[in-house]
């Protein structure tokens, strides 16, 4: 399922990055790696804030979409 559906809080793990390769090495430098925790702080509008690798990071709907849990 995409992260946008994660319920805040739970701690995740992530499957899959989809989108185009410029789209995935952005995530992968933001920390998104496929084996990665990540878990959703707060959700407004379907963006999300996210707590990955001791940071918080803000990322659109858009992308979270193409992170698959």
């Amino acid at each position: 399922m995409p992260l946008t559906m994660a319920k805040a809080g739970e701690i995740n793990a992530i499957k899959r990055i989809g989108g185009r390769e410029d789209t995935r090495r952005f995530l992968e430098n933001l920390g998104f790696v496929v084996g990665g925790h990540v878990t959703v702080v707060s959700e407004i509008g379907g963006n999300v804030i996210v707590s990955i690798k001791d940071s918080r990071v803000a990322i659109s709907k858009e992308m979270a979409n193409k992170i698959r849990i």
